[in-house]
């Protein structure tokens, strides 16, 4: 009970307080809401005589944090890397988001980065982007790291040219293409146009849409993505494979669960595509493992000659030959990049999930463009220890907070839709007083 007695100057809770609560936000992924109600219930049912912060004093809490976490000097070095992305909300805002972290805290092989391993390095909320603008902001970023030795994104289209401008104002600094956003290209230009997948995906959809309220709901195709869908294409293939399976052992056996008839008559389709699902499953094999293979490992010279004695990466149809060695030739030029003894990021799903987060957080908050909840990223990444905590109450003060705010986001659409109804009201009470009198 220590920390819950020790209170910083002008705050009125403790750092145990602060503690518990962002804990329940950033760990917990709680609502704001929520964790003030759970700290409540434990001082309720422990009998602990603890005060209960609200929901809003937690919020300036997050946003301290984030605050003190972006602006904090980092150490300038030249193996800095860079991961870069667009967060979008609704109108026509972004934010070029940077997260960082040096070659030398790259997690060893086999681990993949998580939140804590990350440091915020620049947040550029806008109206507009283009390549040059992206160029001028990662210019800007120069100063908090140096100029970095690896900056890895999607190939979004401001991004792609923004971060090639720079690359080539800065030589030593090398750009790699996301793995996962390139294995999603490659089977988008390979299933898009193909007419048996399409028959398959509309079949698979129109399936869901019949079975989801009935008794063969359990055997109802996973959700297809509006966005992003071929980044989900493997999950639907193994819909299709174990659901082919069980359509097979009921020829022989009938599962009780289900109505053989209303199976027969629902899922019976799928035998249609028995061959091009066989392939599909290599096609799935061959990306799926080589995305893994580099999330996991890292680019380094020659790493593609170990991906090709990786166990199941083998190919033994026209298309998936093809595949695998556009993806050996692919990962080949990345690496090559890299030096003799060097090990380079070669996936930047980090902060994709970083984003995502942050839109949970938000929830319906984010369609009403960016909020102040935006700073509340940066609190997301790297470690959330008391003593950051600490120093972070104690350097970063409300008013700061309420400047970035200010000058970052500005006013929301929700605040714009509000205020535009607000004069449309008064309207109408005046045309109301106007009619009055006419009567």
């Amino acid at each position: 009970m220590e920390k819950f007695q020790q209170v910083l100057s002008y705050h009125t809770y403790s750092i145990g307080h602060m503690h518990l609560f962002l804990s329940l936000v950033l760990s917990s992924s709680t609502s704001l809401r929520a964790a003030s109600r759970v700290i409540e219930m434990i001082a309720s049912f422990f009998k602990l005589p603890l005060s209960v912060p609200s929901w809003y004093t937690g919020r300036f809490w997050l946003l301290r944090l984030g605050y003190y976490k972006l602006k904090r000097r980092k150490q300038k070095a030249t193996d800095w890397i860079w991961i870069v992305d667009h967060t979008i909300q609704w109108g026509s805002e972004k934010c070029l988001v940077i997260l960082g972290l040096r070659q030398t805290d790259l997690p060893v092989a086999e681990t993949i980065l998580i939140h804590e391993d990350v440091e915020p390095i620049a947040m550029f909320p806008v109206t507009s982007s283009n390549g040059e603008i992206v160029y001028q902001q990662l210019e800007e970023a120069i100063e908090h790291t140096g100029v970095p030795r690896e900056i890895i994104s999607d190939h979004g289209t401001d991004l792609k040219k923004g971060i090639e401008i720079f690359c080539q104002q800065h030589p030593q600094t090398c750009f790699i293409y996301d793995i996962k956003h390139k294995v999603a290209a490659i089977l988008k230009r390979e299933l898009k146009d193909d007419q048996d997948w399409n028959e398959f995906v509309k079949l698979a959809n129109e399936t869901r849409r019949k079975v989801q309220q009935t008794s063969l709901a359990a055997l109802a195709p996973p959700n297809q993505r509006s966005k992003s869908r071929y980044m989900n294409v493997d999950k639907l293939v193994k819909w299709a494979m174990e659901t082919l399976c069980f359509l097979d052992q009921q020829q022989h056996e009938a599962n009780e669960l289900f109505d053989p008839q209303q199976v027969e008559e629902k899922l019976s389709w799928l035998a249609r595509f028995r061959l091009q699902l066989l392939e599909w499953q290599e096609v799935m094999q061959i990306v799926k493992l080589a995305e893994s293979f580099v999330k996991f490992t890292g680019l380094y010279r020659d790493c593609h000659i170990d991906l090709m004695q990786v166990e199941g990466f083998d190919a033994h149809r026209t298309r998936t030959r093809r595949l695998r060695e556009e993806l050996l030739d692919f990962i080949e030029q990345q690496s090559d990049q890299a030096k003799p003894t060097e090990r380079l990021l070669g996936s930047s799903e980090v902060i994709e999930s970083v984003i995502g987060k942050l839109k949970n957080m938000e929830a319906d908050q984010n369609k009403s463009g960016f909020t102040g909840l935006l700073l509340s990223l940066a609190a997301i990444v790297s470690k959330t220890t008391e003593d950051v905590i600490q120093k972070a109450m104690e350097s970063v003060p409300t008013k700061r907070v309420h400047e970035w705010l200010k000058q970052n986001i500005g006013k929301s659409l929700q605040s714009k839709r509000k205020e535009v109804y607000r004069s449309t009201k008064k309207a109408e009470q005046k045309w109301d007083e106007i009619e009055w009198v006419f009567e």
